[in-house]
């Protein structure tokens, strides 16, 4: 009686059935891609929560020392102050946090998980916009802290809820176009602690040299020249027109034009950068 017997796999049979025999699984897109970097910036938070202090702590402070401290001083009461303080505020507490994307990037090189991210078979500007993305969640916290403390203290937007969202979402979209120039400082400069001084060294004369705590009437005659010409000047008159209820067209087209510029100049100089680092 004969034994019949199968016949051996072949080596190639056998790596076929180990890995699989289907089509490869189509890559992830572009916009996936930069959703997953950008849940990503999110898990840092989770993981490290002290992250938030400047998006929570810090708008805490200002509006409060800046209301009660100098509000009966330069508008004659806080509750006078109020109003024309908050769209300053606002406006000053995201734009100075703009720069954490820039640290963010510069501690990824640091710790090496630059290098690895960028190693993977994804969209090559993924990275980036994911970090933007996050960072803008970030930007839209600190806005809801500054305003929840405002309403809190009295302050009643005239330009309603709809002015409210208009000017948060132009400010986001400005300190989005901004971070671009921040990404491209923290993949040229050595350390974390080197960005920060860079950033803060550009930040504070454009924060406080404006109209953000008074207005620039009050200000020498010279020194008005420099406050009109300041971007955040522009930014912080629309902010102020939606919120007030009386928009600035012409600060608003300022802001928008601005904005474009900063992405069109700063994105491809970061991109080269990035592709360029080694």
């Amino acid at each position: 009686m004969s034994v019949t017997t199968s016949p051996r796999p072949s080596y190639d049979e056998k790596v076929a059935a180990a890995v699989g025999s289907g089509d490869a699984p189509a890559g992830a897109g572009g916009v996936s891609t930069s959703l997953t970097f950008g849940w990503r910036a999110l898990l840092k938070i989770k993981h490290v929560p002290e992250q938030l202090l400047d998006v929570t702590m810090f708008p805490l402070m200002f509006i409060l020392m800046f209301t009660y401290v100098f509000g009966g001083a330069i508008m004659g009461s806080p509750d006078g102050y109020l109003p024309y303080v908050v769209p300053g505020i606002l406006v000053q507490t995201v734009v100075m946090i703009t720069m954490y994307t820039a640290m963010t990037i510069n501690n990824d090189i640091q710790k090496g998980v630059f290098d690895r991210i960028r190693a993977l078979p994804v969209w090559r500007p993924s990275l980036l916009v994911g970090a933007l993305l996050g960072d803008t969640l970030r930007y839209t916290m600190a806005s809801v802290v500054i305003l929840g403390v405002s309403l809190l203290m009295g302050y009643r937007a005239p330009g309603g809820v709809t002015g409210v969202v208009l000017a948060v979402l132009l400010l986001l979209a400005f300190c989005f176009s901004l971070s671009w120039l921040w990404t491209l400082l923290g993949l040229r400069l050595r350390t974390p602690e080197s960005v920060m001084g860079v950033s803060m060294t550009v930040l504070f004369p454009l924060t406080f040299i404006s109209n953000v705590f008074v207005p620039k009437e009050s200000m020498p005659g010279w020194l008005q020249g420099v406050v009109t010409v300041n971007p955040v000047t522009h930014l912080v008159d629309a902010t102020r027109g939606f919120m007030d209820g009386s928009p600035d067209m012409g600060a608003v087209a300022t802001v928008l034009v601005m904005s474009g510029a900063l992405v069109a100049v700063f994105g491809p100089l970061t991109m080269y950068v990035y592709n360029r680092k080694s």
